[in-house]
């Protein structure tokens, strides 16, 4: 009894691989042209934006180059036009302070962002670095202008002193806007980015940020809060003009 059913099995797997033989050798051109067009790459999630949500993008008061655009937006699309560039992850000091364009780490994504609004984030951290020494424990009491702007410890006690400091609080995410500045830091280790327009399911903004990885506009925001570093701060830039919607 015992051959018998070891003899049918046989006999159906053979049946089996032959059929699907035949079926593979039939369709196999449409099968290869499925192989090589499909990239999981290319499947990309559905992105939300705050009006899926119920509420609008705030917009900043001033427009400090003069450009028709608000520094909040101008802020956002230096960092994307950053995310697009996609310099080369390469740290270094450099005489002048300023990286070459192909080059750069977290925290260039933040003065080139703000340089496409006008602002000169370095002289603005050098002037505050000046002026309060003191108050930045990176520097130890010795300022160095080729690279104070683009230490994360220093962008984050100036951007604490000067402008707005808001919820790390992923949940409310009507508090999270483009253009944010957000830092992470772990045993000593910080990163930053800037916020984007673009949200997941849940509302929860992406982070345009530069830490080595192929997409810097990323879904990311969460995993690297809970795995990787978490988020420290989170601050938005002050408006010049009266009447701000952040006074």
């Amino acid at each position: 009894m015992g051959k018998k059913i070891i003899t049918f099995i046989t006999t159906i797997f053979i049946f089996l691989t032959f059929v699907i033989s035949i079926l593979i050798y039939n369709y196999k051109d449409a099968i290869e042209y499925a192989v090589k067009n499909t990239n999981i790459m290319d499947i990309k999630p559905t992105v939300y934006y705050a009006k899926d949500f119920g509420f609008e993008d705030i917009k900043s008061n001033t427009d400090f180059d003069n450009d028709g655009i608000d520094d909040y937006t101008d802020i956002l699309e230096g960092a994307r036009i950053e995310a697009e560039n996609k310099p080369e992850y390469k740290d270094g000091y450099y005489n002048g302070g300023y990286p070459p364009d192909t080059e750069g780490v977290c925290s260039d994504v933040i003065w080139r962002s703000f340089k496409n609004a006008g602002y000169l984030l370095k002289d603005m951290v050098d002037k505050d670095i000046k002026e309060n020494v003191d108050s930045y424990p990176r520097v130890d009491g010795k300022p160095d202008p080729n690279i104070d702007f683009r230490r994360v410890k220093n962008l984050k006690v100036y951007f604490e002193r000067n402008h707005i400091s808001l919820t790390i609080d992923l949940s409310k995410i009507e508090e999270w806007q483009p253009g944010d500045i957000v830092v992470f830091q772990k045993d000593g280790l910080d990163h930053i980015g800037i916020i984007s327009d673009k949200r997941n399911e849940r509302g929860v903004p992406y982070i345009i940020h530069n830490a080595g990885q192929n997409n810097r506009e990323e879904d990311g925001l969460e995993f690297y809060n809970e795995r990787v570093w978490p988020i420290t701060a989170h601050y938005r830039l002050k408006d010049l003009n009266k009447g701000s919607n952040n006074d």
